[in-house]
């Protein structure tokens, strides 16, 4: 009895390891990813959102897969990858508003 409880605790710790080494940062560069100016501002985005859209993207979306320009998808397709992805990630509804005013650069 002692030996099984043993042997799931092992079992239990190795999918634990197994889940925090998969998400952990890549180790890329996003220096090349779009940085927005003042330029990007729009009605609905200052460039303070912008630029702390972008630093909560890179944050809480590239710990587990690459990242997609912002240009990869339309605003329609990034409300529906937000929507789905940001539970993982525990941003609030707040921080997710600014990661959706990055990604869609500022519609």
């Amino acid at each position: 009895m002692k030996m099984k409880r043993s042997s799931y605790l092992l079992v239990f710790l190795a999918v634990i390891l197994i889940l925090m080494v998969s998400c952990t940062k890549k180790g890329g560069d996003t220096s090349s990813f779009y940085t927005p100016t003042s330029a990007d501002v729009t009605e609905t985005a200052t460039l303070q959102e912008l630029q702390q859209g972008r630093v909560l993207y890179i944050d809480n979306c590239y710990g587990c897969h690459q990242l997609y320009s912002p240009d990869s998808y339309s605003p329609s397709e990034w409300q529906s990858i937000l929507n789905s992805m940001s539970p993982k990630t525990g941003m609030s509804a707040a921080e997710k508003q600014l990661v959706k005013k990055y990604v869609t650069r500022g519609n």
